[in-house]
């Protein structure tokens, strides 16, 4: 039973659930993609029509940007209820229906990656096995196709897709897959949320996450990595300034 309070917000064209974390992961396990975009995802939409693509057609977005949110309340005296890609894979992960075998699907963006995931699913109740998982390569600019992925999934028809790759990939590549799958999956696009967990990512407290702190903790972890990607998110604040509700670019326009 979902709460009452439970709405959507669209913002840059994406309509984003606003309301209980785990009413969003009920509603991502009935199938189709949904997208947990970073203030750099968000930011990609003005550059690269294909990301903008994959956002405006998932099916569930979450509000995992906590500058989206504080932005937002100053833009419109909205106030949206933050839910991370951590918590909602953490929440994701509880469900007991993925212990079942063979009902996740990891792909992954290296293997030593792979390797951590897999211990850390198996020791916490996880069938997992590297059957389960797939190695991404390195997509390039652009559009993103993945054939032989897209054919181990048709093969294997998992019933949950954990994307672990990193974010402006991830959302292009789950796209590909839903819009050639022969069925109808659950994408998720959590990127290193697991390796929060697995020891992959520097660990980030709930109440950091609470608090909209995680990006202090993968800064002062990996300065040199995370300080100029978060900085570049200041680039949000004019691009919802110009946009707001609407799509950017051309589709912003109309």
């Amino acid at each position: 039973m979902f709460s009452t309070t439970s709405s959507y917000h669209r913002i840059l064209g994406v309509c984003f659930f606003n309301g209980p974390a785990q009413d969003a992961v009920e509603i991502g396990m009935r199938g189709g993609l949904v997208v947990v975009p970073s203030a750099p995802v968000l930011l990609a939409m003005a550059e690269d029509p294909s990301t903008c693509e994959a956002l405006l057609h998932s099916d569930l977005a979450i509000t995992d940007s906590g500058l989206m949110v504080l932005l937002w309340r100053l833009l419109k005296g909205e106030r949206l209820q933050r839910v991370s890609g951590l918590e909602y894979l953490k929440l994701l992960l509880d469900e007991p229906s993925l212990r079942a075998p063979g009902a996740l699907f990891w792909v992954m963006p290296s293997a030593e990656t792979m390797e951590k995931t897999l211990r850390w699913l198996n020791q916490q109740g996880f069938p997992t096995t590297p059957e389960d998982c797939y190695l991404a390569p390195r997509y390039g600019t652009g559009p993103v196709a993945d054939p032989d992925l897209l054919e181990i999934v048709n093969a294997k028809k998992p019933t949950h897709i954990i994307m672990a790759i990193g974010g402006g990939v991830q959302e292009k590549l789950a796209y590909y897959l839903k819009m050639g799958a022969c069925y109808r999956p659950s994408l998720y696009c959590t990127g290193a949320a697991i390796g929060f967990l697995t020891g992959d990512q520097v660990r980030i407290p709930d109440w950091a996450d609470r608090l909209f702190l995680g990006w202090l903790f993968r800064c002062l972890h990996a300065p040199g990595q995370f300080v100029p990607r978060y900085w570049k998110a200041r680039k949000l604040v004019p691009l919802l300034l110009k946009y707001r509700e609407h799509a950017p670019g051309k589709a912003g326009q109309q």
